[in-house]
């Protein structure tokens, strides 16, 4: 017997088993048919939500940025915490600590996959800086940080940290 379930609801099952078939198999271990199999739905089903295997990793890195910037804001807003250590803590709070995260991330680092890697930066920095530079502005007024550009120190700050770490990645492999 077919289920019929929500688009939204639907498309997010799709993810919730591509983000574990791709944490446990990897991205290129993973078919779409394995996803089909899994989840019980017809080819055109997967289809109508996402154009390719390539979309739903690029949906999955949505998600993963999502999670990565609500805990990064939600770091951010704990005032009670001191200025200095929040600043640490809501870095902390981008790095990416699980089997699916490291092979989104491996995926991302890919030379085929170089556009994924650039919107995953762009989202992540389109998201993070305003953040951190909220925090920056907060040490100012407490007289704990310096700068006359909060915005452009934070940006110059992120794509520093951003080469920097991508080069010792690199390294490790």
């Amino acid at each position: 017997m077919r289920v019929v379930k929500d688009a939204e609801e639907r498309r997010n099952e799709i993810l919730d088993v591509a983000e574990r078939l791709f944490a446990t198999k990897g991205f290129d271990g993973t078919s779409t048919n394995d996803i089909l199999e899994e989840i019980g739905i017809a080819r055109g089903t997967l289809y109508y939500h996402f154009k390719s295997k390539e979309d739903i990793l690029d949906a999955v890195i949505d998600r993963i940025t999502v999670r990565l910037l609500t805990d990064a804001g939600r770091i951010a807003n704990q005032t009670e915490i001191p200025i200095l250590q929040r600043i640490t803590m809501t870095m902390m709070a981008m790095k990416v600590e699980n089997d699916l995260g490291y092979e989104v991330m491996e995926q991302v680092h890919r030379p085929q996959n170089a556009l994924l890697a650039q919107k995953m930066q762009e989202r992540l920095l389109d998201g993070i800086n305003p953040i951190i530079t909220g925090l920056i502005e907060e040490g100012i007024r407490q007289g704990l940080c310096k700068t006359e550009h909060p915005a452009e120190a934070v940006e110059m700050m992120m794509l520093y940290a951003e080469i920097t770490f991508d080069s010792q990645v690199e390294r490790t492999r």
